[in-house]
């Protein structure tokens, strides 16, 4: 199956850079890109959607158009893009979360309007970040510059996903020529004085044990990418990644954690990285298997 890469698309500034990022993620995975736009009932979010139902909304005229103003501008700035559009009924979370069962990647917009209106603020946030079927690329408001030729950075906590987030991570690293940099966030020694510098010898060893099976992983799969390792000493995950996207150019998670990363997708933790990393944030959710 094809997968496209799927973007979420409002008119706003946010999903208009989210819409590019994710023309250039086609690009260079030699996938389609789908532009999607969810349209809500005249009466809120909320409202069950029944095609029988008299009082369902239609596509809209200026939505049509432009989704289809956006697709023109991306095709002529990326050579070789195939650009589909689509309008969906019904909340633009769910929307979102069904398009991702058929696609390679959704990319959003940390900020909306109209049918993707506050999308990673509350409930449509969550449902796309817990219920998504496929990794999630989460680009910064259009204000903030997009960092480019930072290093990936990648939390690792030797769960299962944040396994796959590493290989996430080195994919994208490769296709960046930029450095890998695999991070562990090991907890103070209780009592310290200064945390920053010291952690427990158990938290240590344990810590250079993930990042040294982790970085034998991907030199194994990319040989020549440039891995760093490194272990960071604080008692707050969330705090430790957000100070450390300030260098990259994105950051990646598992959609699920233990130790430093337990619960990464279920509260603060996630809110925090996902609403304040200083770059992109990707979110490593394995594809649905047979796209359905």
């Amino acid at each position: 199956m094809n997968r496209p890469v799927v973007a979420g698309v409002d008119g706003s500034p946010s999903s208009l850079a989210a819409a590019d990022q994710a023309a250039a993620a086609a690009v260079a995975r030699s996938r389609p890109l789908l532009l999607v736009h969810g349209y809500l009932h005249p009466l809120g979010y909320g409202v069950p959607l029944n095609p029988y139902d008299v009082g369902v909304p239609a596509p809209t005229a200026e939505a049509e158009k432009m989704l289809e103003r956006v697709a023109a501008d991306l095709a002529d700035r990326h050579p070789g893009l195939r650009v589909e559009v689509r309008q969906v009924a019904g909340g633009p979370g769910a929307a979102l979360v069904e398009e991702s069962r058929r696609a390679e990647l959704v990319v959003v917009g940390s900020r909306g309007v109209g049918g993707f209106t506050g999308l990673l603020l509350g409930s449509v946030g969550g449902q796309l970040a817990q219920h998504g079927h496929c990794p999630v690329l989460v680009v910064r408001p259009a204000e903030q510059p997009i960092p480019v030729g930072g290093p990936v950075l990648v939390g690792v906590d030797g769960s299962e996903s944040a396994g796959y987030a590493v290989e996430l991570a080195a994919d994208e690293a490769d296709r960046r020529d930029a450095e890998l940099v695999l991070v562990h966030v090991a907890a103070p020694e209780r009592g310290a004085a200064v945390p920053e510098a010291a952690a427990s010898v158990p938290d240590r060893a344990e810590a250079a044990e993930l990042l040294g099976e982790a970085a034998d992983r991907v030199r194994t799969a990319h040989p020549g990418l440039r891995v760093t390792e490194r272990t960071m000493v604080d008692a707050s995950p969330e705090t430790a990644l957000r100070d450390a996207s300030g260098e990259a150019s994105l950051v990646v998670v598992g959609s699920r954690g233990r130790g430093g990363f337990a619960g990464l997708l279920l509260g603060s933790v996630s809110q925090a990285l996902v609403q304040h990393a200083h770059c992109p944030v990707l979110v490593a959710h394995p594809p649905s298997p047979t796209g359905d």
